[in-house]
């Protein structure tokens, strides 16, 4: 395949996706809706992330001059698009024009690219900082230069700025460095990578400072570090999920890379990708066995991941980059149509196949009616999923929304920031999945039992409700 073939396919599927996310009929996810109020209020950190993802919504939405669905997620798309040619360049640079094509085509049509160009998440960015990151490495290890130093430094930075999980990378590409003489660069161009580093991250670390590590401790918390212990089923389930995360295919090539190393088989090139993917799997994977991991944490090893798979299946394997295309290329295609048909595509259960995604906006459009009938323009919750949705869904109606205050240590962003404030007397609506209980007698506004979507069976409860009955409860 060549580099021009391979360009021509990624825009083809880039105009894909931007084109079907218009007919795209599923709501925010509750990440979605809270990355774009984290965007109306711009910071250097917030409660569970650090900021580039909000800072990209906000350069997107301010650009398309809308705050809709569409222009909050259409950047997912066209990020992956840009990592995918970086990607073909960074091929190109490390191993040769040969792969630069496959390279390229096969990153754009990962089943998790394919995911998360629907659904926007702090992968995308990731990804593209890496991708760059890498780029200006395989450059340095090729000839010493400061401008790519200093571009490694601002890259690795704004990955930082973009997820906490580039560190995955860290452990894998110091062990290279030890122990290949070909993966080293000058010892000056290191040290000017690591302060530019962290010099683009010391505002995330001063936000950190001033909020009491309120990211980082979020981030230990949902890792269950203090509930550790051996659970393989989860190792496995872990370890098992990457072969959907990069499909099969690419997954099997980049385990078939490592046995051929533990054969002698590679060499120091193959052998730098591997230190630069498969320790961050392991480490996830280990992670999954002593306590929990969501299968996109070790989305970092699949910049170097991808070009090791190729390189490997061009050499030994050509049919498995065909075979590969077709396996990932089919559910790149099929994807972006299941969020069109979202509610149409049901099980035999009932449940829609995109159910988290369907269903949200309808309780907030529920809530701001029930607010408007029971005249007051302030709805309180204690829901993090409800208040992120509320707060795009109501953005344009006369409503004031809260969410109800911590008992103790807030345990998400709107608890953190807009908890409802102690001199707000008047009643307000409260919004909840849980009946409630105040000697002032709340008065029920309504209950209802969605029938579909991310709440069917579940039920909502709204209630015209004293603020004092929800102060620190």
């Amino acid at each position: 395949m060549s580099a021009r073939l391979g360009l021509f396919i990624i825009l083809g599927v880039t105009l894909w996706r931007v084109i079907t996310l218009h007919f795209d009929t599923t709501d925010l996810f509750v990440d979605e809706a809270q990355y774009w109020f984290w965007s109306q209020n711009l910071d250097f950190g917030y409660y569970s992330k650090p900021p580039m993802i909000a800072w990209v919504i906000r350069a997107m939405t301010e650009l398309a001059g809308s705050t809709s669905i569409y222009w909050i997620r259409v950047g997912g798309p066209l990020i992956h698009m840009a990592t995918s040619i970086m990607l073909m360049k960074t091929a190109k640079r490390f191993v040769g024009p040969d792969i630069e094509g496959w390279t390229g085509v096969t990153f754009i049509t990962l089943p998790g690219v394919a995911l998360s160009s629907a659904f926007f998440s702090t992968d995308v960015v990731l990804l593209f900082f890496l991708t760059v990151a890498l780029w200006a490495y395989f450059g340095l290890i090729a000839k010493p230069s400061a401008s790519l130093a200093i571009l490694m430094g601002f890259a690795f930075g704004c990955a930082f700025l973009s997820k906490y999980a580039i560190l995955f990378v860290v452990p894998g590409g110091l062990i290279a460095l030890i122990l290949l003489p070909s993966a080293r660069i000058a010892w000056r161009h290191f040290f000017v990578s690591v302060i530019v580093a962290l010099a683009v991250a010391a505002s995330n670390f001063w936000w950190n400072l001033a909020h009491d590590g309120t990211t980082i401790r979020h981030t230990t918390n949902i890792a269950h570090w203090s509930k550790l212990g051996i659970d393989v089923a989860g190792g496995l389930e872990f370890f098992a999920a990457q072969f959907g995360v990069v499909g099969p295919i690419v997954f099997f090539a980049m385990l078939w890379a490592v046995a051929r190393a533990f054969k002698g088989k590679n060499n120091e090139r193959e052998a730098l990708l591997i230190w630069l993917s498969i320790p961050v799997v392991l480490l996830i994977t280990l992670q999954a066995l002593v306590a929990k991991a969501y299968a996109n944490w070790g989305v970092t090893a699949y910049s170097a991941g991808t070009i090791l798979a190729v390189w490997l299946l061009h050499r030994l394997w050509p049919k498995g980059l065909r075979l590969s295309l077709a396996i990932n290329g089919t559910a790149s295609f099929l994807f972006p149509l299941a969020a069109v048909f979202a509610h149409q595509l049901v099980l035999p259960n009932g449940n829609e196949i995109m159910k988290r995604y369907l269903g949200r906006s309808a309780i907030s459009r529920e809530a701001g009616e029930l607010a408007r009938r029971s005249a007051t323009s302030i709805i309180v919750s204690d829901s993090r999923d409800l208040l992120a949705d509320m707060f795009h869904t109501l953005r344009n109606d006369p409503v004031r929304i809260y969410a109800k205050p911590p008992a103790g240590a807030p345990d998400n962003y709107y608890e953190q920031t807009l908890s409802l404030p102690g001199d707000i007397t008047d009643s307000v609506l409260f919004v909840t999945m849980h009946p409630v209980d105040c000697v002032q007698s709340p008065e029920l506004v309504q209950s209802w039992r969605p029938t579909e979507g991310y709440y069917r069976g579940k039920t909502i409860f709204s209630y015209r409700i004293s603020p004092a009955c929800l102060a620190g409860k």
